[in-house]
């Protein structure tokens, strides 16, 4: 089986879970076979060929133009992440399209491929998609360019079905199936409402609603996802499969603890954003810090509440005590978590949580939040709610005072992640891809 699989983020191109989690599944889905055609925002239009377990660190390249093709053959390269900034797979995709294109190759489009199968509902559907995918921000300016680019994927290559992550890529899988009438999985790994902690941004409700509604099968990452997009959604709960993200641990990986303070310390490791609760985060460091002034907080990572954070670290004179890392590439990531004792993520919505998991297989003991997916599988972490800070508080105060019981909760932990594998969730998404296959070959044949 051969799946077009379209994904916004992918290693080195991390900007939070969805990256670390299309890995883990990708590599799990060619162990078993699964043939994958990857496409990624990159600066140059290509996509990746994956056959192989390697070729997920290996990432074959393929140029669509087939003179450039000839000529990055003859390149070579001191390593893949040299080869990939080559192509343009950054931190922050470029585009280089004008918005009155996108508005011509939409009506366009609409004019060629219009035909007489297509039924009313999926013409609204792809009308809504359509309609919301205008603005001028450099992110919607990139998923314009990144769905035209799809067109050709989708009428060049030969694949089974098509697979699509969350709603920068739903417009390109929804444009591949119109192309090519192969059914259309989507992954759901978080909304706009997680997200925003709100209504956010109208147009990604809007690409989100047509993308699960034109799709075969929804992918929940969790029954907590699951709910979401069935309540806000309005999602047939017959196309929706809950399969739960794993971690991916790499066999090379340091886990030996190494210490950055003497003190105990208290790691936050996310998007600095609404939807992960680092304010909360902030307010639990006041209050442990009233108790144990020894301790140490960090907040590692990026985001628009970046720079309120820390007016407000400084206006409660927290001081040293309280760190703020700024981005960290994937060495300086693991090197916090072998020096941290605990990990708090109390986010106010999160759709799974890869980051407590991967805190946990180093023998963090984690603090996370109800509101999340990943509270659902594991047993050995502190499951608490976002706003209550005084519990949060009062829980890193108890292991703070009691450092034999959160090693032991660590260690605890970190056998039960070691046992949350990509492969069964590998297999269920294979079984996914085989019923919907075999829903569509039967309904070619009528």
């Amino acid at each position: 089986m051969k799946v077009l699989m379209f994904t916004w983020e992918f290693p080195p191109l991390i900007s939070g879970g969805l990256g670390m989690a299309c890995y883990g599944m990708v590599k799990a889905l060619l162990k078993q076979g699964i043939k994958i055609d990857l496409v990624l925002p990159t600066k140059e239009a290509v996509y990746f060929p994956l056959r192989e377990e390697s070729d997920v660190d290996d990432m074959p390249t393929v140029f669509i133009d087939p003179k450039r093709q000839k000529q990055f053959v003859k390149l070579t390269f001191t390593d893949v992440k040299e080869k990939l900034e080559y192509i343009g797979l950054t931190q922050h995709p470029e585009t280089y399209l004008q918005l009155n294109e996108v508005t011509q190759y939409i009506k366009r489009f609409s004019q060629l491929h219009h035909n007489e199968r297509t039924i009313l509902s999926e013409t609204y559907l792809w009308d809504e998609m359509a309609l919301h995918l205008i603005g001028e921000e450099d992110l919607i300016k990139k998923v314009q360019e990144y769905t035209l680019r799809a067109e050709y994927y989708a009428t060049h290559l030969e694949y089974d079905l098509i697979h699509a992550h969350d709603w920068l890529c739903y417009p390109s899988g929804m444009l591949a199936k119109k192309l090519s009438n192969k059914p259309l999985i989507v992954h759901i790994h978080a909304t706009e409402f997680d997200r925003s902690g709100g209504p956010g941004d109208e147009r990604i409700h809007k690409i989100e609603h047509a993308g699960m509604m034109y799709a075969d099968q929804v992918i929940a990452v969790s029954q907590y996802t699951a709910q979401m997009i069935m309540s806000r959604y309005r999602i047939d709960t017959g196309r929706i499969k809950i399969i739960h993200n794993a971690f991916t641990i790499d066999e090379d990986t340091n886990f030996e603890r190494q210490r950055i303070f003497h003190s105990p310390t208290i790691l936050f490791l996310g998007r600095i954003t609404l939807q992960k609760g680092p304010d909360y985060f902030v307010e639990v460091a006041e209050k442990v810090l009233k108790v144990h002034p020894e301790a140490r907080f960090i907040m590692a990572g990026t985001g628009d509440m970046g720079r309120k954070l820390i007016h407000k670290s400084a206006a409660l004179k927290l001081r040293n005590r309280f760190l703020f890392t700024g981005f960290l590439n994937r060495q300086q990531v693991e090197r916090v978590l072998r020096a941290s004792d605990i990990y708090v993520l109390p986010s106010v919505s999160e759709p799974f949580g890869i980051a407590p998991l991967e805190a946990m297989a180093y023998g963090v003991t984690a603090i996370i939040s109800k509101q999340s997916g990943v509270s659902e599988v594991v047993n050995h972490a502190f499951k608490i709610d976002f706003w209550d800070v005084d519990r949060m508080a009062d829980t890193i105060c108890h292991l703070i005072e009691n450092p034999d019981i959160c090693r032991q909760i660590g260690n605890e932990g970190r056998q039960e992640v070691h046992l949350i594998q990509w492969d069964e969730a590998a297999e269920k998404i294979r079984r996914l891809y085989a019923s919907t296959l075999a829903a569509y070959i039967k309904n070619q044949g009528k």
